[in-house]
């Protein structure tokens, strides 16, 4: 039976492009992770969106004179124009200034208060006396009190992970004037952690025997250590989500609060669009559905304790006020495969220096498959690591291009040259021709379990190894010495090494889906290996809105070995990848900075 997997990607703030660092943090490896399950069949949902109402984007707008509204919407289309550009194929990439997700954050909202999981309480808060307002927590930095890094936001460090009290942040300074803010009292609501801790940490230990070590120790072993306290869920702004409550007018639900909802207001709003209300439900309510959420390391804390409590203390009370007649629990994150950083030439990434390598400017010189392979191959599943332009430049020409391009087109161009664009018949196979074909099919098994256990560096270096088994076949076999002397041995070679290729076609496809397609159709396949995606432009309350949806009517591709058969065409190849020169490393780091 197939089954239902939910992939949730983290929401992106529109104040800024997306850069490597943000690719291989979610994007990329949730992208590979789809692929994958929609190869095998599985009910695949894969939903995120802008990140509208976060503070960054009012930052922004400050500092250009406009409206969030603005640079909002000039972000959120240029992620839509990458995204198509990469491959990364959502069912559906909105964002949170929709009608839907007001709706859906304002019912968990109330869900939680008619509950008995919030509470309110009158706290000090930072304040710009020059601009006579409460600052929201980005606008304000300072030393962090754990660990003393001298940028940390009030309410989180990005170096030590830590959630913060705003309060106790070390010479706290105001971002938009440098100001020092002072303290004064504000009223909020809060949601109490505390009450939902025992059945958190039930959740977190459950499963801590898979789940990556760094999001177990930042997230059970965070509670174990200091317990779960109460944390403000509003915020003294005009931008964002209007607490849905009488006498609190000019405050708003804190953004880490409504962010973390749009996974399922997102799943909703894909619902609507297909003409399935009760849709959504299939990954949000059965047991068996599997919800995997691909973050950074900063954002650890808010998917695999914040989000978990607010599904718990929603129960079946949400579908109630949702309108639905269905009252079932939420079913918690089955995974949350958090990446750690990328860093570039060993520094830090920094947009503001211009120390990043830009997603859309990448795309204007490179081709999308030669960046996601690189990413893929270093990919910080477990540690932090580091894009360097020379390993780009050797791995694009020793690896991409040398290993699995060249392979891919000698193979078809030797075949389409001798056999006229026909399958060559091979005969009887010997023992090394059935020991190959046999490996390369066991790689269905081998890559499929690292893929399942989000293990997408072993699992792409799987796939590479197994082309250098080929490539070792053929230089043993040497069809393009033996078709002068010994015509029947070199078809046999050939027919299988076209076998082997066009089942690794499908291997790699997850990782390098425009190659892989490509290549699917001089093997002579009509038809795709994945669907397709568009952007479709919606109207509602709050105005116009672009978004990303996928349309998988038209894939037809598969998770199994190739049915190649002597006799079938197959058209004439072109290279798959650039041969890229040694002059790109330097420069590329002329470039930065």
């Amino acid at each position: 039976m197939p089954e239902n997997i939910l992939v949730a990607v983290a929401w992106p703030y529109a104040n800024a492009e997306i850069h490597a660092g943000n690719l291989v943090g979610s994007h990329l490896p949730a992208d590979i992770f789809a692929r994958y399950h929609r190869l095998k069949g599985n009910k695949v949902l894969m939903v995120s969106g802008s990140d509208s109402h976060g503070t960054p984007i009012t930052v922004r707008a400050d500092a250009e004179g406009g409206s969030s509204l603005d640079v909002y919407k000039r972000f959120h289309a240029g992620f839509l124009e990458l995204f198509q550009q990469m491959g990364i194929m959502y069912d559906l990439f909105t964002s949170t200034h929709t009608s839907n997700h007001f709706h859906v954050s304002q019912t968990m909202f109330t869900t939680l208060y008619e509950n008995g999981y919030l509470y309110t309480e009158k706290q000090f808060q930072w304040y710009s006396t020059a601009q006579k307002r409460f600052l929201p927590d980005r606008y304000v930095e300072g030393i962090c009190y754990i660990c003393g890094f001298e940028g940390a936001r009030s309410d989180q460090c990005d170096k030590c992970g830590n959630l913060l009290e705003a309060t106790k942040l070390i010479n706290p300074r105001s971002k938009i004037d440098g100001s020092t803010p002072e303290l004064r009292e504000t009223e909020h609501f809060f949601l109490d952690l505390a009450k939902m801790q025992e059945e958190v940490i039930d959740f977190l230990t459950k499963r801590q025997t898979y789940w990556r070590p760094n999001v177990i120790r930042q997230s059970l072993g965070q509670i174990q250590t200091d317990g779960l306290h109460g944390r403000p869920i509003t915020r003294d702004l005009d931008w964002g989500i209007p607490v849905p409550l009488d006498g609190w007018d000019h405050k708003c639900l804190y953004v880490w609060f409504e962010a973390v909802i749009g996974y399922l207001s997102a799943s909703i709003e894909w619902s609507k669009l297909e003409g399935k209300e009760g849709a959504w439900r299939d990954w949000w309510k059965q047991p068996d559905a599997k919800t995997l959420y691909f973050i950074g390391k900063d954002n650890i804390p808010f998917h695999a304790i914040i989000w978990p409590a607010e599904l718990i203390g929603c129960a079946e009370k949400f579908d109630e006020l949702f309108g639905e007649q269905k009252k079932e629990k939420f079913i918690l994150p089955y995974d949350v495969p958090a990446n750690e950083f990328l860093n570039l030439e060993g520094k830090k990434i920094s947009g503001s220096r211009n120390w990043a390598v830009w997603g859309k400017d990448f795309l204007t010189r490179y081709d999308p498959d030669a960046f996601r392979y690189y990413l893929t191959m270093i990919m910080p599943e477990t540690r932090d690591a580091d894009w360097d332009w020379d390993e780009f430049y050797h791995r694009n020409n020793d690896e991409l291009v040398a290993t699995w391009g060249n392979l891919a087109n000698r193979v078809l161009s030797f075949a389409y040259k001798y056999w006229e664009g026909v399958v060559p018949d091979p005969g009887p196979l010997t023992e090394p021709d059935v020991s190959l074909l046999t490996a390369i099919e066991g790689g269905f098994e081998s890559v499929g379990k690292e893929l399942e256990q989000v293990h997408l560096r072993a699992a792409l270096a799987e796939v590479m190894h197994l082309a250098t088994e080929v490539n070792k076949y053929l230089d043993q076999t040497a069809p393009w010495m033996n078709i002068k002397t010994d015509e029947h041995a070199a078809a046999r070679a050939i027919f299988v090494a076209m076998k082997a290729i066009d089942s690794l076609k499908v291997l790699f496809a997850p990782f390098l889906p425009f190659t892989s397609q490509q290549l699917h159709i001089f093997m002579g396949h009509k038809d795709q290996l994945f669907g397709s995606q568009y952007v479709e432009t919606v109207q509602d309350d709050l105005g116009e809105h672009m978004i990303l949806r996928y349309d998988p009517t038209k894939a037809a591709g598969a998770w199994k070995p190739s049915d190649l058969q002597p006799g079938d065409t197959f058209l004439k190849p072109s290279p798959l990848f650039k041969k890229l020169d040694a002059s790109i490393v330097a420069a590329e780091r002329e470039r930065m900075g």
